[in-house]
């Protein structure tokens, strides 16, 4: 048997081309089809699993996907704002209580996300360096975040300006690393976030007022007398909360109508979930109520009709391979005719001879396969990636 294996091997070896051709074709058939299922398994698991530990989401009317993948992953376009009066009713209905949620600003690249301390208790997520969130302007940034950015408790993040062209717009607001959360494995370690009232300071609603009169640096001041103050381009073009100034800091508009994108509603119980879900069954109500779950059932079968299709290229793509192959076996066989019957002539039998095309051929698919697992274990690490591609 070593001796047909060595034979086998010579005969593989000598015809690369060929025996090259075999190897990338089956390796693709057999690869494709694994990697897509495991990435369409990853993808099901990681979207229930966020989606059940959020009961319900409350945002303005529209795209039930965009409002729930902008609440869970914070990726999505961000859907049309509702106000706080919303999360007001939820929770003088004594059936839930609710977690604000804007998200739709970034810091570096990174998703912004300004809620309220209830969140980190509904997700589970713990300080691992620094403290949380103290005072207005501070952030906690994910495991992630602090360590491709290389942030410790105490650093600055700016947040990205809106629109670096408009020149009337709200300067970045320069904010203080209050502490960096343990790693979850969720879109928590990929996010900053801030008290729901920073954001809103993001947006211009809030704002407070820098002092230039208490200004000593003289390089920024290029008049001072007792009824005029005059900066010069060097005054920072951003805005930072500081213990000395986070008094001047108010919102020129009612409490009840500064914005939010969705709010996270936690029921008391099931009876509570389904009340509370029937009183947005109104149509004229300007919110929706949604169950993560059920949106993301819809997701996956849509995404289960997709991957039919490219199940059905697939198969007809294995068998295409499959035809290949066979005409490759017919070809060969015709044209080591004379080869094989001056094996026979030396004394191997007809047996023998079926035996050394058959670990031909046992050797290219043994190859094939080792190739399309070691391809599947290096793709394993990116799937969380390409996971989060395909969702966005």
């Amino acid at each position: 048997m070593n001796r047909i294996l060595l034979l086998a091997w010579r005969y593989i070896a000598f015809h690369r081309t060929i025996s090259t051709i075999l190897l990338v074709s089956i390796t693709a058939t057999l690869y494709l089809p694994i990697t897509a299922s495991i990435l369409t398994n990853r993808m099901e698991q990681q979207l229930f699993a966020r989606a059940e530990t959020t009961p319900l989401i409350v945002g303005a009317k529209g795209s039930r996907f965009d409002l729930t993948l902008n609440a869970l992953y914070f990726e999505a376009r961000a859907p049309q704002l509702i106000s706080m009066s919303e999360v007001e009713a939820v929770e003088s209905s004594g059936l839930a209580s609710a977690v604000p949620l804007h998200i739709g600003y970034r810091a570096q690249g990174y998703p912004l996300v300004g809620t309220t301390l209830e969140y980190f208790d509904l997700r589970k997520l713990a300080v691992a360096a620094g403290s949380n969130l103290g005072m207005l302007g501070d952030c906690l940034v994910g495991a992630t975040v602090a360590e491709e950015l290389g942030l410790q408790p105490g650093d600055r993040l700016l947040s990205d300006p809106e629109n670096v062209f408009d020149i009337g717009g709200t300067y970045p607001l320069n904010m203080r690393v209050g502490g960096i959360l343990e790693e979850s494995g969720s879109p928590d370690d990929r996010a900053v976030f801030v008290d729901i009232k920073t954001v809103w300071v993001i947006a211009g609603i809030g704002h407070g007022h820098q002092e230039l009169s208490q200004e000593s640096d003289s390089g920024v001041l290029l008049l001072q007398t007792d009824s005029q103050v005059v900066a010069n381009a060097a005054l920072p073009q951003y805005t930072e909360v500081t213990p000395g100034n986070v008094g001047s800091f108010h919102f020129h508009s009612q409490s009840s109508d500064l914005p939010l994108t969705a709010l996270i509603a936690v029921p008391h119980d099931n009876k509570s979930r389904v009340l509370l879900e029937g009183r947005f069954t109104d149509s004229g109500l300007r919110s929706q109520i949604l169950r993560p779950s059920r949106v993301v059932e819809e997701m996956m079968a849509m995404v289960l009709q997709i991957k039919k299709i490219f199940d059905a290229g697939m198969l007809v793509f294995a068998i295409t391979t499959g035809l290949f192959l066979v005409l490759v076996i017919v070809l060969s066989t015709r044209l080591r005719k004379r080869e094989m019957h001056t094996m026979f002539k030396l004394g191997c039998s007809r047996l023998t001879i079926w035996k050394l095309q058959a670990a031909e051929l046992g050797m290219v698919v043994f190859a094939s396969v080792v190739a399309a697992g070691i391809l599947t274990v290096v793709t394993l690490p990116l799937a969380t990636d390409l996971i989060r591609n395909l969702i966005i």
